[in-house]
C-alpha cells in the first residue's frame, strides 16, 4: 500500500505528483497490468526467457 503523509501548507498537485511518483518505483500499476488476465505457465516461461535474453544483450553491448 503507497502512503503519502501531506505536510503543511503543501498543494494538492505536489501531494499527487509525489503519489505518483511512489507508485510508479514501487511498480503497482506495472503489477496489475500483469495480472490483469491469466498467462499460461508456457507464456510465462518464454517471457522470462526473452527478458533474460535482452538483459544478457545489454550488458554485452555495455561492455563491449
Amino acid at each position: 500500500m503507497t502512503r503519502v503523509v501531506a505536510s503543511e501548507n503543501e498543494s494538492f498537485d505536489s501531494l499527487l505528483k509525489r503519489f505518483n511518483k511512489k507508485v510508479q518505483q514501487a511498480g503497482v500499476l506495472s503489477e496489475i497490468r500483469r495480472r490483469e488476465f491469466f498467462e499460461k505457465p508456457s507464456i510465462k516461461r518464454k517471457r522470462k526467457e526473452a527478458a533474460k535474453r535482452r538483459k544478457s544483450a545489454r550488458a554485452a553491448r555495455k561492455t563491449a
